[in-house]
This record gives structure tokens, sequence and C-alpha cells, in this order.
């Protein structure tokens, strides 16, 4: 196995990654992997995993191509070869099967069942293989997957919408709307595409709000309330559309019995969980969602929840949209509540970001770095 490579692997294999990337949040739990394959410097074919439980990236590049196209070229993969029978045959033998030079792979698969078979299965084969173009790029790209397979939970992407001075609600709780049209639209693509949006109890009583994708998407995520008390109303939007829409209550030990059976029999699934406080029992869902294997969890908020993810260190992601409005207001709600940092030298500090216009406002992404 080797590392070395040249600006025209780095060109191809960021042309995987690109087309990897297209087919977020239809694959998951799967990992986003696409494959490129050049032959005598053009690309002859090229494909990526479009669907959960569809080909993979390799074998949809490689679909209808004979052999002799094949032959000696070489094939950019974004992530290493699978090499075991799973929804679909090994992609390291499929590979192997069209004799290629080379096979180069931006990072290797931590999958057990993989986790470097099939990087030895394809050397084995007589094939160069070559690991680690752009494995900073892919390993962002897969960061979801990754945490998934490593620490067993979802990645947890904050969201929110404030002012330019910092408000989520003006100093008497109002907050429709501060972002604008464009925001708005945007957030509900971003719905469509995790496996699961979640708020406290208190933005469920306030906001009463649908948390479902309008303008359709791959996916119709699991509605969550972390609701130690079971204070959701049975007349709430939520509830209301519980048959339509998976929705689950993760409530503590001390919620109304009876509330709980009602707002099972109005369709939703509420779990009780035991754990004594706030933080351990949010730790406990973000974990049983892992166990689900969700991938992607959406948190609207409100600020006790995004503080709680963030004292936990369990927030991984954010998305803010800043419009160009004052609310001012010392009482005016700020979007992360919680406990926070003592001394500023200790700050929370955010990497990968970037910021964007989105129509009026400002949108501002980044992926949230704790000190070590």
């Amino acid at each position: 196995m080797s590392h070395l490579f040249d600006e025209q692997d780095l060109h191809y294999m960021r042309r995987a990654l690109s087309l990897a990337a297209t087919a977020r949040g239809c694959v998951e739990p799967n990992p986003l992997v696409g494959c490129v394959i050049v032959r005598n410097q053009q690309v002859i074919c090229e494909g990526f995993h479009r669907y959960y439980g569809g080909p993979h990236a390799e074998a949809d590049a490689l679909a209808g191509r004979p052999i002799d196209d094949v032959r000696g070229s070489t094939i950019y993969v974004t992530l290493e070869p699978c090499s075991h029978f799973g929804k679909t045959p090994p992609c390291a033998e499929l590979l192997a099967k069209y004799q290629p030079a080379r096979v180069v792979i931006a990072m290797e698969d931590p999958f057990a069942q993989v986790s470097g078979r099939g990087v030895q299965y394809l050397e084995s084969q007589n094939i160069q293989v070559h690991v680690g173009v752009c494995e900073t790029e892919a390993r962002y790209l897969n960061r979801a997957y990754l945490q998934l397979q490593t620490h067993k939970r979802p990645w947890v992407h904050g969201k929110w919408a404030m002012t330019a001075d910092g408000k989520i609600a003006t100093r008497t709780g109002e907050s429709f709307w501060i972002s604008g049209d464009e925001s708005r639209r945007l957030v509900h693509q971003r719905r469509a595409q995790v496996d699961a949006i979640l708020v406290g109890s208190g933005t469920a009583l306030h906001d009463n709000p649908m948390l479902n994708p309008r303008e359709g998407g791959p996916r119709i995520p699991l509605r969550i309330v972390f609701d130690s008390q079971a204070r959701t109303r049975i007349e709430s939007n939520l509830v209301r559309t519980a048959h339509q829409y998976p929705t689950l209550l993760w409530v503590g030990p001390n919620a109304s019995r009876q509330q709980v059976e009602l707002l099972r029999d109005h369709g939703c699934e509420v779990v009780v969980s035991h754990l004594p406080t706030t933080a351990t029992r949010l730790e406990a869902l973000l974990f049983e969602l892992g166990r689900r294997r969700c991938t992607n969890v959406w948190c609207e908020g409100g600020s006790g929840l995004l503080g709680a993810l963030l004292d936990l260190e369990l927030l991984d992601e954010i998305d803010v949209f800043i419009a160009p409005k004052l609310f001012g207001g010392q009482d005016a709600l700020t979007p992360i509540g919680g406990l926070g940092i003592k001394h500023a030298d200790a700050a929370i500090t955010l990497h990968h970001w970037n910021v964007n216009r989105s129509g009026n406002d400002i949108h501002l992404n980044g992926t949230v770095q704790y000190p070590s």
C-alpha cells in the first residue's frame, strides 16, 4: 500500500467526492461514496452510491462496462471498497475482476467488517493500492457516518435563527419570523436530509411546530421532543399529526403516567427514561438513536436544550441564520443557554466554517471543536 499521489490523483478524487456528496440524505446510515474510473487520462465512467440498499459507487460506475474498457485503468474511490457480502456483493472483488492497474482510495473504512480488508484483498490480486488521497476532505464528507461508527451516536446539528444582536426572540417571547423566506426554504431542505429533528419541551409548547419538511425530499425525519415532564399538549401540531409523521417523546421518571398513555393513544412513541438527570437522559436519547442507526439529528432548540448539548460536548455542527435586525433587551433570549464556559480562553471554536448569503440573511455553518 502506497501513500504517494500527484495532482492528477487529487483532481479525480475531488471529482469522486463531489459525486458522493450529491446523495446526501439518500444513503444514510451508509456512507457517501463516489467513484471515478480513468484510463489514458480520460474519465471512462463514474458513479456514486445513490440510495440506501442500492448498488455501491463502484458497481454504479461499472454498470454495463466490458472488462476490456477498464483493464489497466486507475479507479478512484472515496472510501475503501467493501470486502464482505451485505446488501450487495463485495466491491473489492468486483474491482479486481476488471483488472485495474491502480486503485486510489481516499480513506479506509472503519466499519468492522471492512477496516483494511478491502485494501488487503486488492493487493492480494496484484493491484497497486494508494490510500490517503484527499483523506481530510473524505473524512469531513462522511463525518456523520464516522461518528456513528466510532462513537455509536448520531451527528448532532444545532440550528437557530437570530438577530444581528444575538436574540432568538423579543423580550415578550415573539420569534416569528426572524429569518427570511430563502433561509426557511433552506431549513426545510436540510430537514428532508436528516433522520430526526429534535426540540425541547419549551419550544414544542411555545412555537407549536410541525417539524416536517415542507418541500419534500429523500427523508421523512423522526420528530423528537425532549420532554421530561410530558408537557406536550394533545392538541399540539406534533401530537395531532403523529399518525402521519413519526413522533417520539423522550420523558423522565416523574412524567404523568396518565399523560404518557394519552400521548401513546394519539400515535406518539413515548419512551420513559428512568435516569435521574437531564444530562444522563439526553445522552441516553442520543445513544438510543445511534442504536436505531440514526446518522444525522437536527436540533432546532430551544436555548436550554442547545445549551445542554454544548455543555455535554454533544453538539457537533451548527447552522446559524443571522438576520439584519436588532431586538435588544437584556431579557430577550439568546440561542444557547446551559452553563457555558467560565473563561474566554476556553472558548469553543468552529472549524470548517463558512459564511454565505441567504436572501437578506447571513448563513454561518461550522463544525464544533471542543478544547482537548
